[in-house]
């Protein structure tokens, strides 16, 4: 191979990747119907789950404090018989489940499973960084599974 095409840092691939998603974008798109089918597929994998409805956020629900500066925003999400409270910030998300209990739990932003957390016996976890975007959590607690309605960060 000629040293003339290999570009400097050629280990990194992160920028391949967008090109190649760029070019199949315009060469062979995915059809829109295709598209929407594949994501009512995907919703249907969790059809046993419980959804947690959103029942407070501070974006809508708080009063607003004077002063305050990029003030967290706080979510709970409620099933009835398991509450999940979270703080998001711009350095991360952090939260409860409650009753405290451990859970496995995933961060959703697309239709691929972000990253994966763990609540200890005290029902706490914390993710290094915000969601970017729409996300939900679906949380394993024992055999149940639950998902959170979806939000925008």
């Amino acid at each position: 191979m000629n040293d003339d095409h290999v570009p400097s840092g050629a280990d990194d691939h992160s920028g391949l990747e967008e090109e190649l998603r760029e070019a199949v974008a315009v060469l062979d798109p995915v059809p829109a119907e295709l598209r929407r089918t594949a994501f009512e597929a995907f919703a249907l994998r969790d059809l046993d789950a419980r959804i947690a409805e959103l029942t407070f956020d501070s974006l809508v629900d708080a009063v607003p404090v004077r002063g305050a500066v990029d003030a967290p925003r706080m979510l709970t999400f409620d099933t009835g018989g398991l509450t999940v409270d979270v703080e998001v910030t711009a350095h991360g998300l952090m939260g409860q489940v409650l009753p405290p209990q451990p859970a496995a739990i995933e961060i959703l932003d697309g239709p691929r499973a972000g990253a994966v957390l763990t609540a200890d016996a005290m029902g706490r976890f914390t993710a290094d960084a915000p969601p970017a975007g729409p996300f939900a959590l679906r949380l394993r607690t024992g055999g149940e599974v639950v998902v959170t309605e979806w939000l925008r960060a």
